[in-house]
């Protein structure tokens, strides 16, 4: 390895559901992940404006997802290794997609033609606001003046204190994406039962618990923070709280809301699921991120 360092830059995947403008601000770099809409797929040079998107799928299109193209992430990291620039790649969990392993293959293939060059991949274990989060620290110590190796040490340390929590309004989705059986589905519809899940230590999907209602499936996204937030309560450790929503603003607005009135934090993010997220968890679902204790 060489002795002289290089600057670095930060990229990551679409899955990280980041605000379009914190995007352009930070110049960050986007791996994408594909959505087929009735056949058509979009994600490069197409995209579907994203209200349509769940409008879509609220009317019956079929949707479905597939990963990063290796050879994409190779072109992206060949002009990033050509202007000068080392890589810090955080890519979406292992656990629910091969986008991490792909941007590793492509690693792999391009770092021989760029001598004393290094691109490392994050493995975040996080999924949309989670893994959004995750970047927006990693930016933040960059911004700080922290080397490439303090950043990843951060990364590491504070993986698994990453906490999701995740409900939906409509269970036909989850049914689609098999998490749930058809019997579950139609009951579970009848009994107005929603389903909070969170990401585990694997970074997949799991069900916490069902609620009754739509009201307290959002009231107890943030009882889970307050379970899980544990000596991260400090406004100098939670320095922002993420919220991502399927096309229902004001109910992100309504967590937020709770969230500041039991914590009293200040500053969030909201913003939309990006069509590869919102495919498999759908119109309605609205997700909170923050630093806590454990997962």
């Amino acid at each position: 390895m060489s002795d002289i360092k290089r600057p670095f830059i930060i990229s990551t995947d679409t899955t990280a559901d980041l605000p379009e403008e914190f995007v352009k601000e930070n110049k960050l770099t986007l791996h994408r992940l594909h959505y087929i809409v009735d056949g058509t797929t979009y994600g490069d040079d197409i995209e579907l404006d994203i209200k349509d998107f769940f409008n879509r799928m609220r009317n019956g299109a079929t949707v479905s997802t597939f990963a990063t193209n290796p050879d994409k992430s190779k072109e992206i990291f060949r002009k990033q290794l050509s202007e000068g620039y080392d890589v810090l790649h955080i890519a979406f969990s292992s656990g629910l997609s091969s986008a991490c392993n792909n941007a590793e293959i492509a690693a792999k293939e391009v770092l021989p033609e760029f001598p004393g060059a290094r691109i490392e991949v994050i493995d975040s274990l996080c999924a949309s606001g989670g893994q959004g989060l995750y970047v927006w620290y990693a930016l933040e110590l960059q911004k700080a003046g922290k080397s490439m190796d303090e950043v990843i040490s951060w990364l590491k340390e504070n993986k698994l204190h990453l906490c999701h929590s995740f409900t939906v309004d409509d269970l036909e989705y989850l049914h689609r994406g098999g998490r749930i059986s058809k019997t579950v589905k139609i009951f579970g519809t009848l009994l107005n039962v929603k389903p909070v899940l969170h990401v585990d230590n694997e970074g997949k999907l799991v069900p916490v618990k069902n609620v009754r209602g739509r009201k307290k499936s959002l009231i107890s996204l943030v009882d889970q923070m307050e379970e899980h937030i544990g000596s991260f309560k400090s406004k100098d450790e939670n320095r922002l709280i993420v919220i991502t929503h399927g096309d229902c603003r004001e109910d992100a607005e309504f967590v937020r809301d709770e969230v500041k009135k039991r914590f009293g934090y200040e500053n969030f993010m909201i913003s939309d699921l990006s069509p590869t997220i919102g495919s498999h968890a759908g119109p309605g679902t609205v997700a909170l991120f923050y630093l806590g204790r454990e997962r």
